[in-house]
């Protein structure tokens, strides 16, 4: 038996020296790791460069491609940016633990000081040198920078060709309608506009697939994560707590009263009863029994819905953060879903989108919008079991409508007389 033991001494003390040795092996590796990433994100930079780019640089004036496909490639590049960054430093201050200065790492060094210099000096963070023009327009064959015979991208992967007006742009003589009814007339007489118009809309299906996946994703997901969390881990946590501490029933006042008011009436009912049907007179050992039943159903129904506020503010917190990961994690879909919105909207006609301006001023800032504000307060309040405040409400149905109805009517002075004045005029006629 004692050599039994001395085996499992002596096993146990090799395989916590193997974990050492390996430890101590991860950790002065850390710059050779570390110098490797970054020059992995080098070299995906350089790979979108001779992929995308013709091998230059990946800003607006080596571009084909429209704005939203050209920020997709400079998000990749960005981030790519900032592992480099981050790496090269992690080598800095690791390098006194062993790293030996070989040729390799020397061209690794040399490779990732190339990139990092190349998009310093094209000032690549500022937004002025990523912006093109809203129109596209497309480069003529002799102009356009040699692509690699992989992966080609077009815009009609993305995004259609034709882009919205760009709301800043400073009215010209004539309407902007009759230029558009121009370029529709010379793609009408171009021989390739059979081409465009397939590859418009392939670009449109695939970017209504994104965008309703996206959509579908940004709801299904956070309602989701809510529900599981709350049923299966929140709310069994404070169940077991509450049973296991003396904490009240009622978290607050409302709820107690509610709870009273719903005894009183199950008392009166029971005289009700009796006066109604001529049943005979319960005693009053028996009446009390009954009653002392029913507080005890209500004051269980009433810890229930304690516990279940109490885990729907976590709940909530879980699918709010769940909704901020999928918008942060998903540009693509993002930046697709504001594409295919923008599209819907902009296609709408002056009346259409009149009357869903007014549909939504009148739902939230409208004549009757206090009385709907009143019932979603009060709501929330009775979902996260807190007793509602009138004064507050009231304050708040007095301020927050009118903050908002200015917001709306500055948008629209603003904004909407740019994008589309016909809407604007078509809105005032129909409020008038």
């Amino acid at each position: 038996m004692n050599s039994a033991i001395i085996k499992s001494n002596y096993h146990q003390s090799n395989r916590f020296q193997q974990s050492l040795e390996s430890g101590k092996s991860w950790f002065f590796q850390t710059a050779e790791r570390a110098l490797e990433q970054a020059y992995q994100a080098a070299l995906r930079i350089k790979t979108i460069e001779e992929d995308h780019f013709g091998g230059q640089q990946v800003s607006a004036k080596t571009s084909i491609y429209t704005q939203n496909v050209l920020n997709y490639f400079v998000d990749d590049v960005k981030k790519n940016l900032r592992v480099i960054r981050l790496r090269v430093t992690e080598f800095k201050w690791s390098r006194s633990l062993g790293t030996s200065s070989n040729l390799e790492i020397l061209e690794k060094l040399r490779f990732i000081d190339e990139i990092l210099e190349r998009y310093k000096k094209a000032n690549f963070f500022q937004k002025d040198e990523l912006t093109i023009d809203a129109t596209f327009k497309p480069i003529k064959p002799e102009n356009k920078p040699k692509m690699s015979s992989k992966h080609k991208l077009s815009p009609a992967d993305f995004y259609t060709v034709e882009q919205k007006e760009n709301i800043n742009k400073p009215a010209g003589v004539l309407p902007r309608s009759i230029g558009r009814t121009v370029e529709k007339i010379k793609m009408g007489l171009n021989e390739d506009s059979e081409e465009e118009l397939m590859k418009n809309f392939r670009a449109n299906k695939k970017q209504t697939k994104t965008a309703i996946n996206f959509l579908i994703l940004l709801i299904c997901l956070p309602l989701l994560m809510q529900l599981t969390s709350k049923h299966f881990i929140f709310y069994p946590l404070v169940q077991q707590y509450r049973n296991s501490h003396a904490v009240d029933i009622f978290i607050n006042p409302e709820m107690k009263a509610e709870a009273i008011h719903e005894l009183e009436e199950f008392e009166e009912s029971l005289k009700f009863e009796h006066l109604l049907y001529n049943s005979p007179e319960i005693s009053p050992t028996v009446s009390e029994e009954k009653i002392h039943h029913k507080a005890e159903e209500v004051a269980e129904e009433f810890s229930n819905k304690s516990s279940e506020a109490i885990s729907n503010i976590f709940a909530d917190l879980m699918g709010l953060a769940t909704f901020a990961l999928v918008m942060i994690f998903n540009q693509r879909g993002l930046n697709a879903f504001k594409a295919f919105l923008g599209n819907v909207i902009y296609d709408l006609s002056d009346s259409a989108k009149a009357f869903i301006l007014i549909l939504f001023t009148d739902i939230f800032v409208g004549f009757h919008s206090p009385h709907g504000w009143e019932v979603l307060l009060e709501g929330a309040a009775n979902h996260f079991g807190i007793a509602a405040n009138h004064n507050f409400i009231f304050l708040f149905i007095a301020t927050f409508p009118v903050i908002l109805d200015t917001i709306f009517k500055y948008w629209i002075f603003r904004y909407l007389n740019q994008i589309s004045p016909s809407a604007v005029a078509t809105l005032k006629n129909m409020n008038e």
